[in-house]
């Protein structure tokens, strides 16, 4: 062991971590239940400086995505890590803290020791979650995991954010888990497709003509993009994005000083009209809405977003509606119902997704052709649904949302499920988007509000908007107030009056 000494006891604080480093290496230093511990000084989800969070109810809270984990063994309790923190030795010599530089030994995979065989059919944020969960509670047996695309699960999130903008490479797109991980853990995964589920039976139908015979399922096919019914759509340069291979298709068809016309005004949509207009092209948004997000974040921060999106060239039609994709063998133009022609050399569509459940025919499905859940994320028995497939109950009522962070929280809770466990949805939804080198964070699903608050304008960010109803707090919206969402997305967890919650981020 190889001590070295890196604060005072008195140096760290109470609400939040101190950072210190030892040589390359960045610690956080925490309080727990008054005592300190030493953990791994970024998230590792995606790298965030967890001394910028905050510790709130017992956890450390990350300020990017929100990941949290237990300040007394850094356990992970909230996605989108998927990982634990490393612990480092920690000795108090009178006031002086001193912390070893090598991490305390991870925990290691779970015996082969169950013969049970658990299948997970969809490898996106909630299958490879689910996955993973499963192995850090403790399951022993076969896991497959069973997915359509070539690679195993990636970050899907960077494709409209990064990867239209050419700041990344669809090569580079991270891995939510590199091959390495799916070995050691004996993690099987399958290139395929379901055809068939037999739930009585407990078997699922492969494309390639397998049956997986299972003794606990979870599906987790996330959504699919909308297609676009307008003549013309067919034609080439015309995407839609959900894949990292559509993402490369588009960058590959894209070129700066093109003409790109974006059909729709989903937080997609707009994500990859700032990524595009980045790179260099001429963007046209056909809006169904005058202001952008305005059900989630209110007209206010639509209107900061939009006002955002045209002083960086991107231009605005909502009064019109496409009616017709012009060309010959490509894309040459939009054609609207006013008759006006725009002029285009690429079109994308963001016009939202629809449930990936087409194979599951033999399960009763909502409207909107989900599956309806119990509050573990039950289908039926041995049967369980996650993600954007799922409608579940929240706050009472049946909700069905599309957010990355969300389907890795169901997926904990079916994995904790599966092992016999009777976990249920508890948190509060979060989710952030990118434009033009801004991110905006959310938290809640609030379907109504009656009470706006702002700490800052939307239009010059840093600012807080809280909304509520009936005097509590029932969604937040910021950009730049990191701390401030983390300590919220916990707190927002029980009832939180406007006034306490003011009271608790100004501190």
């Amino acid at each position: 062991m190889s001590l070295h000494r890196v604060a005072r006891f008195a140096d760290v604080p109470q609400d939040r971590g101190l950072q210190v480093e030892i040589g390359d290496c960045k610690i956080v230093l925490l309080r727990a239940n008054g005592e300190l511990r030493a953990f791994q000084g970024l998230c590792p989800h995606a790298g965030a400086p967890l001394a910028e969070g905050a510790l709130c109810h017992g956890r450390l809270i990350c300020p990017w995505h929100k990941a949290a984990y237990r300040a007394e063994d850094g356990g992970l309790c909230e996605p989108p890590s998927l990982d634990s923190l490393k612990r480092y030795p920690l000795e108090l010599r009178g006031d002086d803290v001193w912390v070893d530089d090598q991490p305390l030994p991870d925990p290691h995979t779970p015996p082969a020791d169950d013969p049970r065989t658990f299948v997970v059919v969809g490898a996106g944020a909630a299958g490879t979650a689910c996955a993973a969960a499963l192995r850090e509670k403790g399951f022993g047996g076969r896991i497959v995991l069973v997915d359509g695309e070539p690679d195993a699960g990636y970050d899907r999130t960077v494709l409209s954010k990064f990867v239209l903008a050419g700041e990344m490479s669809p090569k580079e797109v991270p891995p939510l888990r590199d091959e390495a991980f799916y070995q050691a853990q004996r993690i099987e995964r399958v290139q395929s497709e379901v055809t068939l589920l037999d739930a009585p039976g407990k078997a699922l139908h492969l494309n390639n003509g397998g049956i997986l015979r299972y003794d606990a399922a979870v599906l987790a096919t996330g959504g699919a993009p909308n297609p676009l019914k307008l003549p013309g759509a067919e034609l080439a340069n015309v995407f839609v994005l959900r894949s990292k291979t559509q993402a490369e298709q588009i960058i590959n068809a894209a070129q700066p000083g093109q003409r790109a016309v974006i059909i729709g005004d989903s937080f997609i949509a707009l994500e990859c009209a700032s990524a595009l207009r980045e790179f260099g092209l001429d963007v046209t948004v056909l809006a169904r809405h005058a202001i952008p997000f305005a059900k989630q974040f209110g007209e206010a921060v639509g209107k900061a977003i939009r006002a955002l999106h045209e002083e960086h060239g991107v231009k605005f039609i909502s009064e019109h509606e496409a009616m017709q994709i012009l060309g010959e063998d490509k894309v040459e133009g939009v054609l609207l119902d006013n008759g006006l022609r725009l002029a285009a050399d690429l079109v994308l569509a963001g016009v939202g997704v629809h449930p990936a459940t087409e194979p599951f025919e033999s399960l009763p499905k909502e409207e909107d052709q989900s599956l309806r859940v119990d509050d573990g994320m039950r289908v039926s028995d041995g049967l369980w649904a996650i993600g954007d497939i799922a409608t579940f109950p929240l706050n009472g009522q049946p909700t069905r949302i599309e957010h990355w962070r969300l389907a890795q929280q169901h997926a904990r809770i079916a994995a904790a499920n599966m092992l016999g466990g009777e976990e249920h949805y508890l948190d509060v939804p979060f989710f952030w988007t990118y434009h033009f080198g801004k991110n905006y964070d959310y938290l809640g699903h609030a379907q109504e509000w009656d009470e706006v608050e702002f700490s800052g304008e939307p239009e010059q960010p840093p600012f807080i908007g809280l909304f509520a109803k009936d005097g509590i707090v029932v969604a937040a919206v910021a950009c730049d107030k990191q701390r401030a969402m983390a300590l919220l997305a916990e707190r927002m967890k029980q009832p939180l009056p406007m006034k306490e919650a003011w009271t608790l981020i100004q501190a």
